[in-house]
């Protein structure tokens, strides 16, 4: 089920929204913001395996062995 979010947004932003969705051939600005979300949380998971991966490096990590280890 979806749910509506408001967003209120200066002219200039509304317009350069307007012309990514025209030009990247987008349906509506709600399929760009759901796409864009859908970027920034990809981005984000990339971030956390980044750091994840720079701590193993260093020895700070915690190899886990089974879901287990977790608790």
């Amino acid at each position: 089920m979806r749910q509506v979010v408001n967003l209120s947004l200066p002219r200039g932003l509304t317009k350069s929204i307007d012309e990514i969705v025209k030009k990247e051939n987008y349906s509506t600005r709600s399929e760009f913001f759901r796409d864009l979300l859908r970027m920034w949380l990809e981005g984000r998971i990339l971030r956390d395996l980044v750091e994840s991966r720079k701590e193993l490096q260093e020895g700070r990590g915690k190899t886990l062995n089974s879901l287990e280890d977790l608790r």
